[in-house]
This record gives structure tokens, C-alpha cells and sequence, in this order.
């Protein structure tokens, strides 16, 4: 168990050093925004200092009138919170980080897939406006924008949205609009999420305003 750790470590360490070669990070490996790290599935990653957050984002149970039933994810971009409903007029609400104007996305999905540590590789539209971007990064790399979990939003024909519900590293982006249209989380509420939601959870993403609906 020891040797396979410390092989899975050693991927992470060359993996960064390739990725920060592609697109550097901002140097913030002592930000006040994480405090220590923490060791998940072989790999390690950068906890969330929740003291510099402001409490309404942190994961909370929340009263929530909603049409739709326990178990359901419901996103409202909008507001930048993520519901999963609960029984008797209750929620838990996560605060995310949303497509910002031009990304944005809103409709009806169900996860149909869910990835560990999953590997990032980006899109065509994306390579095009970016160039520099690497073909690939593998998970558990110390600049995999994914973190440490990845849910996948799919049409009920079985169509891929090109939506996620995943991970970030950096924290300062809950709470508004900075992403290419994924769901940004928490890693320690994208870990959370995952173990609650199993592949068929039914996914609503609430019209933002200016938001184009697709599919």
C-alpha cells in the first residue's frame, strides 16, 4: 500500500511540473485562502480555509420550497447556489462558481457519469481560444482544474451536455460567474456531492438571466 501511494504521489509531482510549463497558476501556495492539505484516494490536495469565506457560501441545510423531489440536484445560477433537495421543505446548499457571459447554460440533465481524481482534457472551443493549454492533464495533477471529483450532465437521450460538476482550485471563484460553464465547488463540497449523488440524479440548472438554453 505504501509503494502505491508514493507512485501515485510521485504522478502528481511530475504532473504539475509539466503543467505549470503549459499555463501557470498564480503563486498561492501560501494564500490565506487554504489551510494545509488533505490526503484523499492516493492523492493530496489543498483544503479550503473556510474562516476567509463568507459563511453563505460555505454547505449549509437551508429551508427550500421546491417542486422537485428529495434527491434531486438543483442549480441556480443565478444566486451561484447548488441544492441538493432533502425532505420536508429542506435542502443542503453548496455555494458554486458559474459559467460567466457567453458560457452559460441552463436545462434539464441527469448524471450519467462520475470520475475520481478524473483527468482534464480540454475542449476544442476551449484549445482554440487558448492555444497554450496542454492536450491533457491526469488527475490528481496539482493543477487539474477538475479537483478532485468530476460529475458529467447528459441529456436524457444520452447526449453529452459538455457540463460538469467538478472541483476548483481556487476557492476566491465561489460565488460568481468565471467559468467556461461547468459548476465549480468546493473540493471538500464536489467530495461531499459525490458520495451523495449516484449516476441517474436528476439535475436542474435554473435559467440565469441572458443564459441561452441548448439541446
Amino acid at each position: 500500500m505504501t509503494t502505491y501511494i508514493t507512485r501515485r504521489a510521485m504522478l502528481v509531482g511530475a504532473g504539475a511540473i509539466v503543467a505549470n510549463t503549459s499555463f501557470p497558476l498564480p503563486a498561492i501556495a501560501s494564500s490565506k485562502w487554504f489551510q494545509g492539505t488533505a490526503s484523499d484516494n492516493g492523492f493530496a490536495y489543498r483544503r479550503t480555509n473556510f474562516s476567509v469565506i463568507k459563511p453563505h457560501w460555505r454547505r449549509q441545510m437551508v429551508k427550500y420550497l421546491s417542486p422537485e423531489s428529495p434527491g434531486t440536484v438543483v442549480i441556480d445560477t443565478r444566486n451561484h447556489f447548488l441544492y441538493w433537495v432533502w425532505e420536508n421543505s429542506t435542502a443542503l446548499r453548496y455555494g458554486v462558481g458559474v459559467g460567466r457571459e457567453g458560457f452559460k447554460w441552463y436545462g434539464r440533465a441527469q448524471i450519467r457519469r462520475k470520475s475520481l481524481w478524473p483527468r482534464w482534457v480540454p475542449p476544442p472551443e476551449m484549445r482554440k481560444r487558448q492555444p497554450d493549454l496542454p492536450n491533457m492533464v491526469e488527475g490528481g495533477a496539482a493543477n487539474n482544474p477538475l479537483g478532485p471529483r468530476a460529475l458529467y450532465l447528459h441529456y436524457d437521450s444520452g447526449q453529452d451536455t459538455g457540463y460538469r460538476l467538478h472541483g476548483t482550485l481556487e476557492p476566491w471563484s465561489i460565488g460568481n460567474d468565471v467559468s467556461s460553464g461547468c459548476i465549480r465547488m468546493f473540493p471538500e463540497d464536489v467530495i461531499d456531492l459525490y458520495q451523495r449523488c449516484p449516476v441517474g440524479t436528476r439535475v436542474s440548472v435554473l435559467e440565469h438571466l441572458g443564459a441561452g438554453q441548448q439541446g
